[in-house]
């Protein structure tokens, strides 16, 4: 749960603190929550000093959303999405010569996924090695999280080292297409000769939650995998994967006719700031 504080207004007596010096401090105490309302560019806030009046909290609880309504049995979907990080534009064909496909609806910000991040790394190397395929796909809204947009998966899929494709899902379709509602959300499909990919798992990584100090093992995914790939039955009980709702564009919005909003917009609305950061 993050706390940020809104402003109420400006004022002369107040003490002045650089823009600069305001973004840095505010990434700082609260890393998620500041990119969601302000998409910040170098260059994109004045030069000049702001003064702030004393803040008010204001608290924010990420919503928690349980994986669901995709029965075991469901064929893949057809896809065609983009990997920021080569440009590459990826089909659910070229994954066809693989025995079972993973899917998974991640994204950058969300804490359940930076919670399993470098563990969802270490399952797909160990896997792929096996003969799993494994795509990542992004459908958050960058109209609502600009910190989930395309130039900003690709770095993270440059600074994790994925070594499966991290697509950007703009419209959408391909997160409605499967039924995901949840980052991270996990779909293990297996692939029977020259019939579609089947669905057969769909469910959590592990038990493992942010600060719930259970060890990340990716059980729960693992043991579906090595059904799949020894060709033995993946167990139809499965515990759904918990996470951060996927975030739908605001009024059908289409994200390319988004831009960038000025720091100073953005700053004239919320100003996020503990008020003993101001001491």
């Amino acid at each position: 749960m993050a706390v940020i504080t809104t402003a109420t207004g400006l004022s002369t007596g107040a003490r002045l603190l650089s823009i600069p010096y305001m973004i840095a401090t505010a990434a700082r105490a609260f890393p998620y929550s500041l990119p969601s309302l302000c998409y910040l560019r170098k260059g994109n806030y004045p030069a000049q000093r702001w003064s702030i009046l004393p803040v008010r909290k204001l608290v924010i609880r990420a919503a928690r959303t349980e994986s669901k309504g995709v029965s075991l049995g469901f064929r893949a979907p057809n896809f065609e999405l983009t990997e920021p990080l080569t440009g590459k534009v990826w089909k659910l064909d070229d994954f066809e010569a693989h025995p079972a496909l993973l899917v998974m609806f991640i994204c950058n910000h969300c804490p359940f996924v930076i919670h399993l991040k470098k563990d969802i790394v270490k399952l797909s190397n160990f896997y792929m090695k096996k003969g799993l395929a494994v795509v990542a796909i992004s459908s958050n809204s960058v109209v609502t999280h600009p910190q989930d947009g395309p130039e900003f998966m690709a770095e993270e899929a440059k600074l994790f080292k994925y070594p499966f494709p991290y697509l950007y899902d703009e419209s959408q379709e391909a997160a409605r297409d499967f039924g995901a509602v949840c980052t991270p959300e996990f779909f293990l499909f297996k692939k029977d000769g020259r019939r579609p990919f089947e669905l057969v798992y769909h469910g959590q990584f592990d038990d493992s939650r942010p600060s719930s100090n259970v060890p990340v093992t990716g059980r729960d995914l693992s043991l579906a995998i090595d059904c799949v790939l020894s060709g033995q039955p993946v167990s139809s009980t499965q515990k759904p994967s918990i996470g951060c709702s996927i975030k739908w564009n605001p009024g059908g919005y289409q994200t390319s006719s988004i831009k960038p909003v000025s720091f100073t917009t953005c700053f004239m609305l919320i100003v996020m700031f503990e008020a003993d950061l101001l001491a």
